[in-house]
């Protein structure tokens, strides 16, 4: 199927490893230039490398999420160099299990202030475009409660609400925001994976709890972000999907 993104400009944060990675992947296989960031100067250059051979342009840099100027700074000078942005991807996000009062804050200063303030800055870029999209990425741990009094469970709930809110403001302007959220997805070398080796039992318990019984990839949560950036999805607004073959068990609605 061709989604018809062929050409256009996509920036995604934390886009090195995971499902981050699996993003650029998909989105340069499309056709589609990138802007990519992570905290890690050799793997940039090294994901640049790797994603332009899909032969399309890729510009990258590292970047502190959790630093609202330098992601600013970023995000203009990938626009500036791919002449735009279309599709704005705010994927990274500092994980769970981060401890205290700190712990809340630095959840906070990344996965709420990093995709405000990549979002605002990526804007009136967006804008520019005249038909946009911008793909939030949450998780099933906002749904249900199961993982704890965790800053991750509480930010990730918040971004769905940021998202569906911003959907309605930025529509006029032909912008629009989804948001992806993924349940267990298993990666190698990822958190599941360590998770696999340090608590076995409780990683095989996860399997059993979800009905399709395994995990979900990082290939199939970016093809729902490449098809909800599609024009192709041009009606879909201010939705969640949920990708968790079946992991929790409200109803969606």
């Amino acid at each position: 199927m061709d989604l018809k993104i062929k050409g256009k400009n996509a920036l995604i944060t934390g886009a090195t490893k995971g499902i981050g990675r699996a993003i650029a992947e998909v989105l340069a296989a499309e056709g589609c230039n990138l802007g990519i960031c992570s905290r890690n100067d050799s793997e940039v250059a090294e994901a640049i490398s790797d994603l332009s051979a899909h032969g399309v342009k890729v510009v990258g840099g590292s970047v502190d999420i959790s630093d609202g100027d330098a992601l600013s700074a970023w995000v203009d000078s990938s626009a500036e160099q791919l002449g735009g942005i279309d599709i704005f991807v705010p994927n990274v996000s500092i994980g769970a299990g981060q401890p205290g009062i700190e712990g809340w804050k630095t959840v906070f200063n990344v996965d709420i202030l990093g995709t405000i303030v990549g979002i605002n800055s990526a804007r009136p870029h967006l804008e520019k475009s005249g038909s946009s999209s911008i793909i939030i990425i949450s998780s099933t741990a906002a749904l249900e409660a199961g993982f704890g009094a965790d800053p991750y469970c509480a930010m990730k709930a918040a971004l769905l609400n940021y998202s569906g809110t911003l959907s309605q403001e930025v529509a006029p302007a032909g912008i629009r925001v989804n948001c992806v959220s993924p349940g267990p997805i298993f990666v190698e070398g990822g958190p599941w994976d360590n998770i696999s080796k340090a608590m076995p039992e409780f990683f095989e318990s996860t399997i059993a709890s979800i009905p399709l019984g395994r995990m979900g990839t990082a290939n199939e949560v970016a093809n729902q972000v490449a098809l909800l950036a599609s024009p192709l999805a041009g009606n879909t607004l201010g939705t969640n999907i949920v990708i968790d073959g079946g992991f929790t068990k409200g109803i969606q609605f």
